[in-house]
């Protein structure tokens, strides 16, 4: 998995308008790199969605924990409140220097806890197994088939007998209604077409951010697109976005159990809107 610049036509609908609007003074990034994992933390700094339930689940089991694509801490925080000792694997160099600063500001007995690892979560070899492997804020999403191959492999490697891996998805209703009655499920809560939603939202810091999120019926990807809610008169406007995939929670349960890894439960999350549900999974190795 890389976090190489975007390309501007990668961007569809009115973030796409927009940017053309821009023209030259718009300056895309990545949501992962140096500029765009400000964003990101920004944006999740104040995001407790699934928190709760995860540490919920760690807590029933012993041992060391793994949390792969840690980004700048959101979970890595809360995990190291259990007193657990956390090893934190982050791929892009942006969010894992944010991490090791905010350990840095943190601690001693909470610093002192948690391994950062600057590493790719589709191929990773570590010392020693873990308690609990811990994927969270749909993460998993970011990675191609062969991508998720490798994760699954490795995180079984890394599992300690009777461990766990948790990882979170996110599929809309219409996932389950193509599934079940043949729908395409293109309406949404009002029966108005919802390829694309965008929302005014605040981050911890206090600026403001205006998020594009495009997000056709029955696609296998969504696009993610912030741009600042008030552009400056003059010079560049810096702007993030991410192309993220769609894992309805029945294809990840067979493809997990195809690298040897059986789903034991399924957890509803908080929902994020109407158009969102996120499942938690529990997975360990099959017998």
């Amino acid at each position: 998995m890389t976090t190489s610049a975007p390309a501007r036509h990668t961007v569809p609908g009115s973030a796409g308008l927009r940017l053309a609007a821009l023209g030259d003074r718009a300056v895309l990034h990545d949501l992962y790199d140096e500029t765009g994992s400000a964003v990101y933390h920004d944006l999740s700094a104040q995001d407790t969605l699934e928190v709760r339930e995860l540490l919920g689940r760690v807590r029933t089991v012993p041992g060391p924990v793994l949390e792969l694509a840690a980004g700048s801490g959101r979970l890595t925080f809360p995990l190291l409140a259990l007193g657990r000792d956390v090893t934190a694997l982050e791929l892009s160099s942006g969010m894992l220097a944010l991490l090791r600063q905010r350990l840095d500001e943190a601690p001693a007995r909470i610093r002192n806890r948690c391994t950062t690892v600057h590493g790719d979560m589709s191929d990773f070899r570590l010392e020693g197994t873990f308690g609990a492997v811990v994927l969270g804020t749909t993460s998993i999403s970011l990675l191609d088939a062969a991508g998720r191959a490798g994760l699954y492999e490795a995180v079984r490697g890394h599992l300690a007998p009777g461990g766990r891996f948790l990882l979170s998805t996110v599929e809309r209703p219409a996932d389950e209604a193509e599934e079940t009655d043949g729908s395409d499920g293109t309406d949404g809560a009002d029966g108005a077409d919802d390829t694309e939603v965008v929302l005014d939202v605040v981050g911890a810091s206090g600026r403001g951010y205006r998020m594009h999120e495009h997000w056709p019926a029955g696609a296998d990807a969504r696009v993610i697109t912030v741009f600042p809610a008030e552009e400056p008169a003059s010079g560049t406007v810096p702007v993030a976005t991410s192309t993220v995939g769609v894992l309805p929670v029945a294809r990840l349960t067979a493809e997990l159990a195809a690298h040897g890894l059986t789903v034991t439960a399924r957890y509803p999350l908080p929902s994020g809107g109407w158009r969102h549900r996120d499942v938690l999974l529990e997975a360990e190795v099959a017998a």
